[in-house]
């Protein structure tokens, strides 16, 4: 998956298998999110799809968040947001708030 973003975009997202703790990789694409050209590692859990924006940080500071916390968005999505080594990510889902937490800790390593 990592070697498919070479070239495509100008930073390294990384890739992480996850399926040990219920996260299956699924595949990437590029897309933007808060007007910024992200890549996009999609994962899924049982029948949900997981969205990872990744994005470089913004003037390359972190998120103000220390740890991610989920909220959820007037379409009905959940949203967590975090920043982690010159970063920033969105993990959207339909998946209970839960759920998309423990995403976020396993992606984290927490």
């Amino acid at each position: 998956m990592k070697p498919w973003f070479d070239g495509k975009i100008d930073f390294a997202p990384p890739v992480k298998e996850l399926s040990d703790q219920g996260f299956d990789l699924v595949g990437g694409r590029l897309d933007y999110i808060d007007g910024r050209e992200a890549a996009v590692i999609v994962y899924r859990r049982k029948l949900h799809m997981i969205d990872l924006f990744v994005t470089r940080a913004r003037n390359g500071s972190p998120h103000p968040d220390s740890f991610p916390a989920a909220h959820a968005t007037p379409s009905g999505y959940n949203v967590v947001r975090w920043s982690d080594g010159g970063q920033d990510y969105w993990a959207i889902s339909d998946l209970n708030r839960n759920e998309l937490g423990d995403f976020a800790k396993a992606w984290l390593g927490r």
